[in-house]
């Protein structure tokens, strides 16, 4: 694999260096833009000549704009700022709320009726236009749109600047900007390509096209991303990101899970459903300098839908399979028109289970439940932009699907116990930003609450012997305050904050209760109704300051380095396990209080990007990734109450490229991760994770690649590879004495792929195809219990028109079987299957 891994890089790299830009510029008066605005091009003849445009090689002399001119176009709104001598160089925008802000440097605006340009509602789609001066001979241009920011594509002629603004929404402007999807994973908004960052993202339309509401489906879509969830069950979901699980879930996750700017966390309180998304950003390797709460693995953004200046409404009704009802709703507006803003969202989903439990004659496995969303912006003023969000979730569905692996028909299933699993979520965020040309400041505020609680069958037979209940909640309190350059900064970017995070986990009752008939496989001494309960209290308290600064000493190279020291102090209050048998006094068979674990880390991270061409940029880095050390809420021996903190390296190489004028865009990325003091950990349903076995060593290899492709009009394309190998270096296991060196890491599939293909035509006909895969993946250390290498195909057919759409879908359309999550107990594998083949109708409206 590692040869493979090798040749794909210089095939890579082989693609850089054959990449350049040949097109001409063409000069274009006012009067020539609704003609052929798309003939003018601001790239350059050639990577030399490109390079050597740089603001640093501009004429010191400041260059006027004498008049500014707006042009109705059949596509939006053409702006032309005019110059009588001089030149003045493309800008890149950036957008802010239903702004796309441009400064342009080295200029002044010189009208002869005065120092302001203003034009209010030029347009349906366009509010106000404004071309204002700056300080520091800057000139800044603000286009307005009424209820999301235009985009527009900005040429440089001889008669100046021409910004060819047309209208996010519009089918054209998606297809001309495929490639130009606006990211924050920097915390400054920048073009996806432009971003030196293993990252692949979502945008709302392909998260509505594809249906995508779940974690599943978001990491469906995306390489080196894996989510193992059992049927959709929110009893506990393990996910990976290159290789690095949940699987020995510690003090805290490898991955950070952001849902607007909220830190989620543990996988059974993250399974939710996900409604009225908008974008969704999956950052790999390690994350320290720029976020809050820091990441060994990666960073998964979601960010929802926001409030807007117009009133909107949008909505969507699915019946499928297993009688499965699906609706959502979101409706926003303003208040106070231009100043303070609504979004109210959320979802009901129900459905039968896919489980057929003969015994009780019942559905196992089902579901029920939605959330909610409150959302409030307001914009008092250009420099403020406070946003209160509030969301919660309540699900009550059937317990987590345990069973055995081996079984010919899993879904057919009889035990004498169906079990529950109920969730109940709530969260809460203020995000005070205030801009000012010189810095911007942002205070986030955030608070989460969840409570879980279920029971479920172990035995996994019609006899009453043995069921595993358990409850936990956690709170969890953020500050994180961030201090950073301007966006439009060009030659330097820094960021400094600090972050402060309480989280308290409880373990409220986890363990096992014998049944009537456990006496006759666990002797006659176990007592109907016995049984044996673990109860704890935690507390994790970090504190975290961070930092980066990127420096372009020319237009193309950009340097990058940031730094992170990290606090975490970790408490067990209490731990108490009892042995309870009916009608006597409880017995102690462990107690402790007291129990302190801190640990803390200096995380640093190196960088370089270097544009070849505007079509190819080049990155490597080095960053540190940190995992802190805990105490274990479920320990059942004094030697598993505390584990100790995991650190690695991860040695990063890429290339993002265009092609075919935008229409075409490959992004590659090489990593190699060792990782140090691995935290292993045995896992079981019934005790849960008890004695932690430490000091493994891990060595991770991989490659992502990442594919758009827009042929032709209302063609796309979307592919992504990613390919792993991670394996123990140094393992053995210090109660058994078995070794595990050169085995697979548990959850880590050797490959995963997504390819999507779908086609929109004018007249409202809308086709979609999926191919999901998954490689090889094993789901322990001893490699015992694996599934072989699998793909899901989905599809959706529908027509859409006006404000409306209906789709015809089908997940799963082979009704491929695949083991989701497995265990083995001395010899015996269970654990739980994806879903199978589901069909169904959803009917859309957006007004």
């Amino acid at each position: 694999m590692r040869q493979l891994y090798l040749s794909l890089c210089l095939v890579g790299l082989s693609w850089i260096f054959l990449c350049q830009a040949v097109r001409a510029k063409s000069a274009a008066s006012i009067a020539d833009l609704g003609l052929n605005l798309s003939a003018v091009d601001e790239r350059a003849e050639s990577a030399p000549v490109w390079i050597s445009q740089s603001p640093s090689l501009e004429a010191e002399a400041v260059i006027q704009i004498t008049d500014v001119q707006l042009e109705p176009t059949e596509s939006g709104l053409a702006l032309l700022l005019q110059i009588s001598t001089g030149q003045l160089l493309p800008v890149s925008p950036s957008v802010e709320g239903n702004d796309l802000v441009a400064d342009i440097s080295n200029a002044v605006l010189a009208l002869p009726d005065g120092d302001e340009f203003q034009s209010v509602n030029p347009t349906d789609e366009v509010a106000l236009v404004t071309v204002s001066n700056l300080s520091n001979n800057q000139v800044r241009v603000v286009i307005t749109g009424v209820s999301e920011a235009p985009v527009a594509e900005v040429n440089a002629s001889e008669a100046g600047l021409i910004f060819n603004v047309v209208q996010a929404a519009a089918d054209e402007a998606v297809e001309d900007n495929t490639l130009r999807i606006v990211v924050t994973a920097e915390k400054t908004p920048e073009v996806l390509q432009d971003v030196p960052i293993s990252l692949t993202v979502l945008t709302e339309d392909e998260l509505e096209d594809a249906d995508t509401t779940t974690l599943d489906g978001i990491a469906a879509n995306t390489p080196n991303f894996s989510s193992f969830s059992a049927t959709g069950s929110r009893s506990f979901t393990f996910y990976s990101i290159r290789g690095l699980s949940n699987q020995n879930f510690g003090s805290r996750d490898p991955v950070a899970f952001y849902v607007d700017d909220v830190p989620y966390d543990y996988g059974s309180f993250i399974d939710l459903d996900l409604p009225d998304l908008q974008q969704v950003e999956i950052l790999r390797g390690p994350q320290n300098t720029l976020y809050g709460r820091s990441s060994q693995a990666g960073i998964v953004n979601i960010i929802t839908r926001k409030p807007t200046n117009e009133l909107s409404f949008n909505s969507a009704v699915s019946y499928g399979s297993e009688e499965n009802v699906d609706l959502r709703a979101g409706i926003s507006g303003p208040i106070i028109e231009d100043e303070l803003f609504y979004r109210l969202s959320g979802n009901y989903e129900r459905r039968d289970g896919f489980y057929d439990n003969s015994f009780l004659d019942e559905d196992y496995d089902e579901k029920s439940g939605g959330t909610g969303r409150a959302q409030l912006r307001w914009t008092p003023t250009e420099t403020w932009d406070v946003s209160l969000n509030a969301s919660f979730e309540d699900y009550q569905d059937g317990a987590y699907p345990f069973v055995a692996l081996d079984d010919d028909d899993p879904f057919d299933i009889e035990q004498d116990f169906n079990g529950f699993s109920s969730l109940s979520t709530n969260s809460q965020s203020l995000k005070v930003a205030y801009l000012q040309p010189e810095f911007r400041v942002t205070s986030i505020t955030t608070r989460r609450f969840s409570d879980w609680a279920a029971d479920g069958e172990i035995d996994l037979t019609v006899a009453d012997v043995l069921r595993a209940p358990s409850a936990f909640d956690s709170t969890v309190w953020t500050q994180e305050l961030r201090l950073q350059a301007p966006e439009e900064a060009e030659q330097l970017q820094w960021i400094v904050g600090g972050y402060f995070e309480s989280r308290e986990f409880d373990n409220n009752g986890s363990g096992s209760v014998f049944g009537e008939d456990a006496a006759a496989v666990f002797g006659p001494t176990t007592m109907p109704g016995s049984s044996s309960v673990t109860t704890a209290d935690s507390r994790d308290t970090t504190w975290a300051t961070f930092g980066q600064v990127s420096y372009r000493p020319i237009d193309p190279l950009n340097l990058t380095v940031g730094l992170r020291y990290e606090n975490t102090d970790s408490e067990l209050s209490t731990l108490d396990q009892v042995f309870r048998i009916p009608g006597l006094p409880d017995t102690s068979l462990l107690s402790v209080n007291d129990v302190d674990q801190n640990s803390d880390a200096f995380l640093p991270r190196f960088a370089i990007d270097y544009r070849l061409s505007p079509e190819a940029t080049v990155y490597g880095s080095i960053s540190r990734g940190y995992r802190p050390g805990g105490v274990n809420v479920f320990a059942d021996n004094e030697a598993s109450f505390r584990f100790e903190a995991e650190r690695s390296w991860n040695y990063e190489v890429g290339v993002k490229t265009t092609w075919l004028d935008d229409r075409l865009g490959v992004n590659l990325s090489l990593f190699h991760n060792p990782v140090d003091n691995y935290q292993v950990a045995t896992f079981d349903p019934v005790t849960l994770f008890t004695d932690s076995v430490r000091n493994a060593d891990v060595s991770i290899t991989g490659l992502e690649l990442d594919v758009r492709a827009t042929p032709l009009e209302g063609l796309d394309f979307i592919a992504g590879l990613g390919l792993v190998d991670a394996e123990f270096t140094n393992f053995t296991d210090q109660t058994t004495g078995a070794n595990f060196d050169g085995n697979s890491l548990p959850y880590a599939p050797e490959f995963t792929y997504n390819f999507a293909a779908q086609y929109r035509t004018s007249f409202g006909l809308f086709t979609r195809l999926e191919l999901q895969g998954v490689g090889q993946t094993f789901f322990n250390e001893a490699n015992t219990v694996e599934q072989d290498s699998y793909a899901l195909v989905n599809a959706r057919l529908g027509y859409e028109f006006d404000q409306y759409g209906v789709y015809l879908f089908a997940n799963n359309l082979f009704d491929t079987r695949y083991i989701a999550q497995g265990f083995d107990f001395n010899g015996t594998r269970a654990g739980a299957f994806g879903a199978p083949a589901t069909y169904g109708v959803q009917v859309r409206s957006s007004f």
